[in-house]
């Protein structure tokens, strides 16, 4: 019995080793998620100086590149490994002149912006009646034919919330909204801009067309000048006329990339752990919360992880390019390297705020590690999510693998004030809600990062 004893305790020293391998550093990386929330300047760092050095970064674009430069130097100079930027092709829209007037029964001038894939007005612009649609519905019941001539707006009613959850309902008018009024023979459509600010700041954003109908010119209005539009519409006693002047281009293919860099972790055998964020903008604002707060989210948590101890799997960061008009380079990296596995991937793409929730989607087929995670992350205030993960616009890679997904879900009362907007700047960011998102990432990837088992998606 005691050489049975002796044998079976040999066969396990493996086994125990990984236990309590794991086991010591969990403290650590708990260690390091607690100096992050009080200490962390790497992602302030990051954003700070992307935004001050580089500024909007439209996809596609020449600002774009030297966003993905800046981001390779950045990456080196803090040592991550394996850095590069990995280029793919696409097609570039960018913006002209944009001007909005009512020319009748109440004349004067709007804030407007075009929306990408706009069509041109041409330099001396479109002038018509505008027909008034209180949200997409109205606008797809509308009969065929009936906007002949005209220019289409379209309204909704979004309001903010935590979860962001509004974007959803109010999303279509500006997604869709221009593609179904060309449908139905409009010249031109305006929208009432996405979001919930009170600020003459029209929101930007890609718009599309269904396949066989032409791109029309189509725009966002500020909320304001929306407002008063639907004011105009309430008291008019004939035909509002609108002068719409919007002059976007088309580039034709222009080269975007994926600016990709590493932690190394002590087992390259095991799939790694992939943390993502996007490196254009729209070309508003500076680019600072969407989304130059989340790479620098996602690369000063790896470094803080990897400041427990080296890492059992490799720590990969993904800086997605072109995500805003249509997330070319999540697509692209997918399609580049579906064939290697990855471990888990979860994304940061919403703002600077505090974090809130975390959620995964592996709660009924890795409980334990769900629950251990969760359990982690409650002294920064984090709740334990009841739905699915399905994870941010660039982890495509993650999802066409079925595999493993996080979300650490941001506060984003204000996200939708700021959003594409030329509000998007640094000073909207809250050092201390940085810092804590940092932290909530730290002791995350920690984890993730010294989990020796499988980690599978449901």
């Amino acid at each position: 019995m005691r050489t049975l004893a002796l044998a079976l305790a040999a066969a396990s020293l493996p086994t125990l080793a990984a236990a309590q391998t794991v086991a010591s550093e969990t403290p650590a990386a708990a260690a390091s998620a607690d100096a992050a929330l009080e200490s962390d300047t790497l992602a302030w760092d990051f954003v700070e100086g992307i935004t001050t050095e580089v500024g909007p970064r439209q996809a596609g674009t020449e600002a774009e590149k030297r966003g993905r430069d800046w981001s390779v130097a950045w990456l080196k100079a803090n040592g991550f490994a394996n850095v590069a930027d990995e280029p793919f092709q696409m097609e570039t829209w960018v913006r002209g002149t944009e001007t909005a007037e009512i020319v009748s029964p109440y004349p004067q001038p709007f804030h407007v912006t075009a929306l990408g894939g706009s069509a041109s007005t041409g330099p001396e612009g479109i002038t018509a009646e505008v027909v008034e649609f209180e949200s997409v519905a109205a606008l797809q019941a509308a009969p065929a034919g009936s906007l002949k001539g005209k220019i289409a707006y379209i309204s909704h009613s979004m309001t903010p919330t935590q979860d962001g959850s509004q974007y959803g309902f109010a999303g279509p008018a500006r997604w869709v909204g221009a593609g179904i009024a060309a449908s139905k023979g409009a010249i031109g459509s305006v929208i009432k801009s996405v979001g919930t600010d009170h600020h003459r700041n029209p929101h930007a954003g890609g718009t599309s067309f269904p396949e066989g109908v032409a791109p029309i010119p189509a725009g966002a209005l500020s909320l304001p000048d929306a407002a008063n539009l639907e004011r105009m519409f309430d008291r008019a006693k004939g035909p509002v006329r609108m002068k719409l002047v919007l002059t976007p281009r088309d580039l034709g293919t222009t080269t975007s990339g994926n600016v990709v860099g590493e932690i190394v972790g002590r087992d390259p055998s095991l799939p790694p752990v992939l943390v993502a964020c996007h490196i254009d903008s729209w070309d508003l604002g500076t680019g600072a919360i969407d989304d130059g707060a989340g790479c620098g989210i996602v690369a000063a948590a790896a470094k803080h992880a990897a400041a427990a101890g080296q890492p059992l799997r490799t720590i990969r960061v993904l800086f997605a390019g072109a995500e805003e008009t249509g997330l070319w380079g999540s697509k692209a990296y997918s399609a580049a390297h579906i064939a290697e596995p990855i471990a888990v991937g979860l994304e940061s793409d919403f703002g600077a705020d505090r974090i809130w929730q975390f959620g995964s989607n592996f709660r009924e087929s890795n409980p334990d590690l769900h629950a251990k995670i969760a359990a982690a992350v409650a002294r920064f205030g984090v709740s334990n999510g009841t739905g699915v993960a399905t994870g941010g616009a660039d982890i495509n890679i993650v999802r066409d693998q079925n595999g493993a997904i996080i979300d650490l879900s941001q506060d984003g009362t204000r996200y939708f004030d700021l959003h594409h907007t030329p509000d998007d700047t640094l000073d909207k960011i809250d050092p201390a809600q940085l810092r804590q998102n940092v932290a909530v990432w730290t002791q995350v990837i920690g984890i993730l990062a010294n989990e020796p088992g499988p980690i599978k998606g449901e």
